[in-house]
């Protein structure tokens, strides 16, 4: 099967290896932090593209939303439940892309996880699964990169 588009291809893995909840509930759960998730990534994925003018203001704007609003979210919904995931205390799709969200964050400024340990032991929980960890080595094929030829030719299709 040929996919495109990144949910599709997402959530057909996830669907496959049974990462979507186990009922409707579970799902709507999972695809809500999913969208909380999407919210935040995409100023974090935006930025390198960004006019070098404006990258201090998205920076400050990111970090503010990430410990003012985001962070907090997900920090309070696995303190609700006490379990080590954020749906039906197992693994799913929403927690594996909180994770790489984290990733993100700690790139920008690692202190922004300080006041948020549930999270931190949930990227440690989930980083130190096999398969995860194998991908997280060094030379993986995790974060290719930045090719400044690319940059700029997404800087022009996205009118940056």
């Amino acid at each position: 099967m040929e996919l495109v588009q990144s949910r599709p291809i997402l959530n057909y893995i996830a669907a496959k290896h049974n990462l979507c909840g186990g009922d409707t509930k579970e799902r709507a759960l999972i695809d809500m932090y999913i969208e909380g998730v999407a919210n935040l990534n995409e100023m974090i994925l935006l930025l390198p593209i960004s006019p070098p003018a404006e990258k201090d203001a998205k920076i400050t704007l990111i970090k503010d939303r990430t410990t003012n609003r985001y962070l907090p979210a997900f920090e309070k919904v696995l303190k609700s439940h006490g379990q080590d995931y954020l749906v039906g205390n197992r693994l799913s799709r929403a927690d594996i892309q909180l994770v790489e969200l984290i990733y993100y964050i700690e790139e920008i400024d690692p202190s922004l996880l300080t006041n948020f340990p549930l999270l931190k032991a949930l990227k440690a929980r989930i980083s130190n699964l096999p398969t995860v960890k194998k991908f997280l080595q060094p030379g993986s094929p995790r974060k290719p990169p930045v090719d400044e030829k690319i940059l700029e030719k997404a800087r022009k299709i996205l009118k940056f």
